[in-house]
């Protein structure tokens, strides 16, 4: 009985995995003869080829069909205005975004880039990520960070992180881009770099390091240096990451120095290009300084030296075309087993049953709001997000201010939480009920977040007793969400202020993904309601001073709430148009789910060690 239901089972056959019972070792001395052994052994390979054959066919299983209702959301005559009024700050938002990409495309400028490629003859961070990844279609996380800060600008904080395919794998990338500031590393490039490690493991991808730095910003060591979240992190991750299961491989094509030194050699492969790859603990300067050798940095750490000699190296490569190439076939060598392909038609047929929504995309810009008064009903943005703009709602009668269901984004079922107004005590408890229901059923959440402006005031006993409920309520929604398991993805459209944005999944719940649209404002209160920050004084000689401390306190929440100013923090993975939601949502659906192909994260292990 047992053979005829491995046979079926690897044969295509459907067997429910709890009706094979596992083999259970006999002792040696029951293994009467070599015949025994070998049918031992046998019975042993069916077993292993029967689990591995039920995990195919697991694959290949459809997911449940959905009859979602339509969201009919088109744009009426009594929306116009505010659409019309969106569209024109959506327009200018839109150029800002222009020109701050084109900004820190530029990098370094052209002093920067003619030193990088002509005097040090090395290519430019975007041209090695054409020869790493299998295409320019990468999902690059926080572009604008570093712009506007108190130390400078530092165009996309001196490194490019992301994720992108190679050979058909997902993988978190960390490229450091040496046009800026020679490659030194600044507080804001530390804090980049370690939440690209956070990406990679909360979402379990192998990470690539492309290594080209000149080491720490010295003038503000004090930021880099000593703390939890600081340099010594990125070393802490990289041995957690190990011990996790994560791959890690490491190109070097520039200079590791110092503390930069350890990245390379902590990794579980490590690439190394001939001339322009150096390592060392102290370069040159140092040496001479020290003991009065010269020496030349190739002699001292060149990739020869390390290949050869130290073994800190297992590749070593003449040119920095073959070192990725290199790399390529390292990450063809993880322990992944994707999805097969589907053919021509197939493919065809699926893209056709992922429907696209019914309205345009491209309305979304008329969709975003200018500030909390100019939101039209969240529905019509989830119309233009969905697949055939369906959306099976959660609770549709109940706490209408906050708007839950179920829908698809390219064939990917998601719970949606979206704000529809001010987050009452029966929109906390209807929040609180589904977060919890998507959690049972291992649902991914997405959470569109456009809060209150300003918490509620309490003017009296009545109101009081309300924002009592009203904040029970919340800490029930704030724990349901920070104890989901599933995969949390949050899209800030409109405003994120206060209490309300913790609740909605903002950055200190720990979301995998969190992006702004261009005209997101993120502070304690909106621009124009700063007076809910300020103590209430009756006297009216104060008042004239009161009014002007409010008008300098709006002023500054305007220039710093900006999805900008946020973004050039790093408080959160990047601002994305409106227009691009979708296609985002997608990647990131689909990063998420990859892990699930790994086939060697059962069998534990300790941090792995190396020569």
């Amino acid at each position: 009985m047992y053979r005829c239901m491995t046979r079926s089972v690897c044969s295509g056959g459907r067997v429910c995995p709890a009706l094979v019972p596992p083999y259970t070792q006999s002792p040696s001395w029951m293994l009467r003869n070599t015949a025994e052994e070998r049918h031992h052994r046998l019975t042993e390979q069916r077993w292993q080829c029967s689990v591995r054959c039920m995990s195919s066919a697991a694959e290949k299983r459809r997911s449940l069909r959905s009859a979602f209702p339509v969201l009919e959301q088109p744009l009426q005559p009594i929306h116009q205005h505010v659409y019309e009024a969106n569209l024109r700050n959506s327009y200018a938002c839109h150029k800002k975004f222009i020109e701050f990409s084109e900004k820190v495309r530029k990098g370094g400028g052209e002093s920067g880039i003619a030193r990088h490629t002509k005097r040090n003859r090395k290519l430019l961070v975007r041209d090695r990520l054409r020869l790493l990844l299998d295409d320019e279609d990468f999902l690059e996380l926080s572009p604008f960070a570093g712009l506007g800060l108190p130390y400078g600008d530092i165009p996309s904080a001196g490194c490019l992180t992301g994720i992108g395919r190679i050979n058909g794998l997902w993988c978190v990338f960390i490229a450091n881009d040496a046009t800026v500031k020679g490659g030194t590393a600044y507080p804001i490039t530390v804090k980049k770099q370690l939440r690209a490690q956070d990406v990679a493991i909360q979402n379990r991808l192998p990470c690539v390091y492309l290594v080209d730095s000149g080491g720490a910003f010295l003038p503000l060591q004090s930021e880099i240096f000593p703390d939890k979240n600081q340099g010594g992190r990125t070393f802490y991750n990289e041995a957690i990451m190990s011990a996790m299961k994560i791959p890690q491989v490491s190109v070097v094509c520039g200079s590791c120095t110092a503390g930069g030194a350890y990245i390379p050699t902590m990794a579980e492969e490590a690439v190394m290009v001939h001339r322009i790859g150096t390592i060392f603990l102290g370069g040159p300067p140092l040496v001479k300084a020290a003991t009065g050798e010269e020496v030349t940095p190739e002699d001292l750490g060149g990739a020869r030296l390390h290949a050869e000699v130290s073994g800190c190296v297992d590749h070593f490569a003449w040119e920095e075309e073959e070192a990725y190439s290199y790399t390529r076939n390292i990450i063809s060598t993880l322990n992944f087993q994707l999805p097969e392909e589907e053919e021509d038609e197939e493919r065809t047929r699926k893209r056709k049953a992922e429907e696209e929504p019914l309205y345009s995309s491209e309305e979304l810009l008329g969709l975003a709001p200018q500030s909390y008064n100019y939101s039209l009903d969240v529905k019509m943005v989830i119309s233009r997000l969905t697949d055939g703009s369906r959306f099976q709602e959660f609770k549709a009668r109940y706490g209408t201010t906050l708007v839950t269901g179920f829908a698809k984004i390219h064939s990917t079922l998601v719970g949606i939480v979206a704000n529809n107004g001010e987050l009452s005590y029966q929109a906390a408890l209807k929040g609180s009920h589904f977060v919890q229901l998507c959690d049972q059923r291992d649902i991914p959440l997405l959470f569109l977040q456009n809060t209150a402006p300003t918490a509620a005031l309490t003017l009296s006993i009545t109101q009081a007793e309300m924002n009592s409920n009203r904040l029970k309520a919340q800490g029930s929604m704030l724990s349901a969400v920070a104890c989901a398991s599933v995969p949390k993805i949050t899209v800030v459209i409109g405003g994120c202020h206060g209490a309300d944005s913790y609740t909605m999944c903002g950055r200190a719940f720990d979301p995998n993904f969190l992006f702004l649209w261009p005209n997101a404002r993120v502070s304690m209160a909106a621009p124009g309601h700063a007076g809910s920050l300020l103590p209430h004084d009756n006297e009216q000689e104060e008042e004239q001073k009161k009014r002007e401390q409010e008008d300098k306190f709006n002023r500054r929440l305007k220039e710093e709430s900006s999805a900008f100013f946020s973004s050039g923090r790093l408080w959160d993975d990047g601002v994305i148009l409106p227009q691009d939601t979708r296609k985002v949502l997608s990647d990131c659906l689909d990063i998420i789910k990859q892990q699930q192909y790994q086939l060697s994260t059962e069998k534990l292990q300790s941090a792995l060690l190396r020569m």
